[in-house]
């Protein structure tokens, strides 16, 4: 690593440090206002009424008239994972990349990033804190024949800046298929003036980290993109002089420590690359698209597309109208559903250095078969009473934990432009001595430092791990 990679690492932890005296109730309180003066409207429609949406009348397929934006299509899967070896459900077929793009600048001194207040037709609370820039291929290219993405020319080269985060990073395996977008931050000069209206403010990241402990506030796609900030590996001796700079909290000490030491693990790199290695040549993973009329236990109720048992989630239409967005009415479907979720890592100090328990976990819409995920991801049954049509792992010890070893707990929405009001419990509970270290085969004890290492990379950790990630402050 260059010695400039190092500079703009420390330049991101001191950032991830910095955090002003009010400065989260100001910005709630913008939030409140932001959503009090946007004018937005989002009711529920038959499919059967969305314009400009076309179901295709012998595939049963929803597409756009355009062609483009994205279609719910039908699956067909089989796997020799798991306990459910076939089975058949709608999925999102978006193959553009879209633009997840946070600007960033040095404001006396430290790093801040410019955050819009953004309104998307499925967020729970309407207004919530998302990238600079966040649009699809056919919004950028505006295909909608609406307004142009505001500050994209920093982001397609058109105006000077440095990239100082580029990767692929994945959406929700469960409901899309291998979709990806370019999460990317781009630094320009102190001296740039970039105009910037009421809808945006530049922040430091220790600020949105505050922002990520109130529930619903910091969107989906603002989670992924700030996940893959790098601090740096450094050595427990450097480091006993860092954590005297940390918030004085020891749980925030620990994640430090996970997150910045290079030297302690129980597992090393070689060696985990080589379990999810084996996994994936171990097991197969086979995804067939089907019409989406032809799925079997889902039913077309004219209205919706549901379970036959009223499970996972339903298909529905939306027509919306928000004054501030490049169009301001359209319809569209959204997926909406059928509980609330809940996404948790369990930490656990070994070998002086607190691990998080992994899992490597298999969705249909996956690229490679196998990502990491969160010690527990539910999302088909309800965790609260134990309605799980299988068994979740740990479960118990997430939902029994004691208050005192609940880290972090927070209501964290999906992404609002495809998915209706949902949201997810995300947690991260620490575990005793008492919690085994041997665990099985399909997870693995890792240090946040090495999932970071893993995040350089396209494809390996999903974002229910991202999301958890993005929320760990110093």
């Amino acid at each position: 690593m260059s010695r400039a990679d190092d500079w703009v690492e420390a330049e991101f932890f001191r950032s991830a440090l910095t955090r002003e005296a009010g400065a989260t109730s100001d910005l709630l309180s913008w939030l409140r206002r932001k959503n009090e003066e946007i004018a937005a409207q989002v009711e529920e429609i038959p499919l059967t009424e969305l314009r400009k949406w076309r179901i295709d009348p012998h595939r049963g397929d929803i597409t756009h008239e355009s062609g483009r934006f994205f279609a719910i299509e039908g699956i067909r899967v089989e796997t020799d994972w798991g306990k459910v070896p076939r089975w058949e459900q709608p999925i999102i077929n978006q193959p553009e990349i879209g633009y997840l793009g946070i600007l960033a600048k040095r404001l006396h001194g430290v790093m801040h990033f410019l955050m819009q207040a953004k309104i998307e037709p499925g967020n729970l609370n309407k207004v919530q804190l998302s990238p600079t820039l966040q649009a699809t291929k056919s919004n950028y290219t505006q295909v909608h024949k609406g307004t142009r993405p505001r500050y994209l020319e920093y982001f397609n080269g058109e105006k000077p800046g440095r990239v100082l985060l580029d990767q692929l990073q994945s959406e929700q395996g469960a409901r899309f298929l291998r979709k990806r977008n370019r999460n990317i931050i781009v630094e320009v000069s102190a001296d740039e003036d970039v105009p910037i209206s009421d809808d945006f403010r530049w922040m430091t990241l220790g600020q949105i980290k505050d922002l990520m402990r109130h529930d619903n506030v910091v969107n989906m796609d603002t989670r992924s993109v700030i996940s893959g900030i790098p601090f740096g590996s450094h050595s427990t001796e450097l480091l006993k002089y860092l954590s005297a700079l940390s918030s004085g909290d020891q749980v925030n000490t620990h994640l430090m420590n996970s997150f910045l030491n290079g030297e302690l693990h129980l597992n090393d790199f070689p060696g985990i690359l080589s379990w999810l290695t084996e996994l994936k040549c171990r097991y197969e993973l086979q995804v067939k698209r089907i019409p989406l009329r032809s799925v079997s236990n889902w039913v077309n109720t004219g209205e919706r597309i549901q379970h036959e048992h009223h499970r996972y989630f339903s298909v529905v239409g939306v027509r919306v109208s928000i004054r501030n967005r490049e169009v301001v009415t359209w319809d569209q479907p959204m997926i909406k559903p059928a509980q609330e979720g809940l996404m948790a890592f369990i930490v656990k100090r070994i070998n002086g250095i607190h691990h998080f328990l992994v899992q490597a976990k298999l969705e249909s819409g996956n690229f490679d078969i196998l990502e990491l995920a969160p010690t527990v991801q539910c999302l088909t049954g309800n965790y609260r009473t134990g309605q799980n049509e299988y068994s979740v792992p740990f479960l118990g010890e997430v939902l029994q934990a004691p208050a005192e070893r609940i880290w972090y707990s927070a209501m964290q929405s999906e992404e609002g432009g495809r998915f209706f009001e949902e949201q997810n419990r995300n947690m991260i509970v620490e575990v005793g001595n008492e919690f085994p270290v041997r665990v099985p085969a399909n997870y693995c004890w890792m240090t946040l430092n090495q999932l970071h290492t893993f995040m350089m990379f396209n494809n390996y950790l999903n974002i229910a791990a991202r999301s958890l990630i993005a929320a760990v402050s110093f």
